[in-house]
């Protein structure tokens, strides 16, 4: 079950590959009166059909990249806005299969030079539909399943481990503590605002070191002292 997540990744990637697909290809082929335009037919593409799904598409791929580092909660949120991306797709691309000529207006008044959409009616002949609208609707549906598989399955995905982070925080501390500590005015002020006085670190040390210097050097004054 949790290789399931990067399955599920990788498929989400491949539906909004599909919506997007299916975006880029002609959807419908509007066949138009004789004199109505200097053309007798226009091609209509999912790109003057549906603009939407290049949005709903876009927002998909991001929505399951966002999951490869999602926590729990998250996940959650993110398959319900799978599902309405899904439902989304779906919905625009049953709007425009069962009405291609309002789907195809934008495409239909650029040469007809119209743009109510009864003088657009009146001059289609008829309308050829291709398989692309279908397979955008699928996209759709595969993406609301999606959205549903990813509220089901996030429960067994794993999260941030609590104890890993804990031991490298821990370690991280000693490693601070063990390493050497230059000072300098900045280090000595940050002692202070913590509540450390920085002139009684390495006490011992520093008064071996400083007894030693002044023995050697009282030892150096009696000898000169001494000399005749």
């Amino acid at each position: 079950m949790k290789r399931s997540r990067p399955i599920t990744v990788v498929a989400g990637l491949a539906v909004a590959g599909i919506v997007m697909l299916s975006w880029t290809q002609t959807w419908f082929t509007v066949h138009l009166h004789a004199g109505t335009a200097v053309v007798s037919r226009v091609v209509a593409d999912g790109a003057a059909a549906v603009p939407q799904y290049t949005a709903l598409a876009i927002a998909s791929l991001a929505l399951f990249l966002a999951l490869t580092i999602a926590g729990r909660v998250l996940r959650v949120v993110l398959g319900v806005v799978e599902i309405l991306l899904g439902a989304g797709v779906v919905a625009v691309g049953v709007s425009a299969l069962a009405d291609p000529v309002a789907a195809a207006k934008g495409a239909v008044g650029e040469v007809a030079g119209v743009s109510d959409i009864d003088a657009v009616r009146r001059a289609v002949s008829s309308v050829d539909v291709t398989p692309w609208p279908l397979v955008g609707i699928a996209g759709g549906v595969l993406a609301v399943l999606l959205g549903v598989a990813v509220l089901v399955l996030q429960r067994s995905w794993p999260g941030p481990s609590r104890k890993y982070g804990a031991a490298t925080a821990g370690a991280a501390a000693d490693a601070r503590a063990a390493a050497p500590t230059v000072r300098d005015a900045v280090t000595d002020w940050d002692d202070l605002s913590a509540g450390d006085d920085p002139t009684v670190l390495d006490e011992a040390s520093t008064t071996d070191t400083v007894g030693s210097e002044r023995r050697r050097s009282d030892d150096g004054a009696g000898a000169e002292r001494g000399a005749p």
